[in-house]
């Protein structure tokens, strides 16, 4: 979920299909649209532009038809851990774009909700909410879409910052707790979790937590998250 954009007024639940991008290029993409109109951005707007067309991860993203980058940070996690096995039941939380959505349908999850409060463009065999995870019934809504206990909880969410740095490192940690404890309430056993976090940031209730009610918790930092970025994954494995 993007830091520089702005929730929706009103949550509503997303279902219609459409067919899932399958490929393209940058230009195929309206990227050089982008490009055209940058002098009538904000300067960090242009700044991000820039670095989205020179990054080699959003330019394969692009082209292979993943909604974004983060996609491969998935895969990544994935490919290590063996997390999204064919038939499973998979819950994103913080979903837009979608990328990860779409990773767990390629990679054989048999049910997939996701929800964010800004709208999801739809993607076949996944249940999309435009929706605040933390308003009541949510929760319910998203099990209910997928028939059951999940397999896999992902947890991308973000929030805008502020700039204070206290500030920011408790509604970090505030959205891994809201997470975690969704996933430790609703993880069928064996069950695994990803929530994004952020290096120097300290953790440390969440995960004392997460080590009780999980065999292994481990930190990841994928190849494709950006180098310069204090992103990390914390990775939860084997639900007891």
């Amino acid at each position: 979920m993007s830091e520089d954009e702005k929730p929706a007024d009103k949550p509503q639940e997303r279902r219609r299909m459409v067919r899932l991008p399958t490929g393209g290029t940058a230009a195929g993409r309206k990227v050089g649209q982008k490009i055209k109109t940058a002098d009538k951005k904000t300067l960090s707007s242009q700044a991000w532009i820039k670095r989205q067309l020179s990054d080699q991860w959003s330019e394969r993203a692009r082209a292979e038809g993943w909604r974004s980058r983060a996609a491969f940070k998935l895969m990544e996690i994935d490919d290590k851990y063996r997390l999204i096995r064919r038939g499973s039941r998979v819950i994103d939380l913080g979903a837009a774009p979608g990328g990860w959505v779409q990773v767990a349908l390629d990679r054989g999850a048999a049910a997939v909700a996701g929800v964010d409060l800004l709208m999801i463009e739809p993607i076949p065999g996944a249940t999309l909410l435009q929706a605040d995870f933390t308003d009541p019934g949510v929760d319910q809504q998203m099990l209910d879409a997928i028939g059951g206990p999940p397999d896999l909880v992902l947890s991308d969410m973000a929030h805008n910052t502020v700039g204070h740095r206290q500030t920011d490192h408790l509604k970090i940690i505030a959205l891994i707790e809201i997470a975690a404890d969704f996933a430790i309430r609703t993880l069928r056993p064996g069950g695994n979790f990803v929530s994004k976090n952020f290096q120097g940031g300290d953790a440390g209730g969440v995960l004392t937590r997460l080590r009780e009610e999980f065999e292994t918790v481990k930190y990841v930092k994928p190849e494709s998250s950006r180098k310069g970025s204090a992103e990390v994954f914390l990775v939860a494995l084997n639900k007891r």
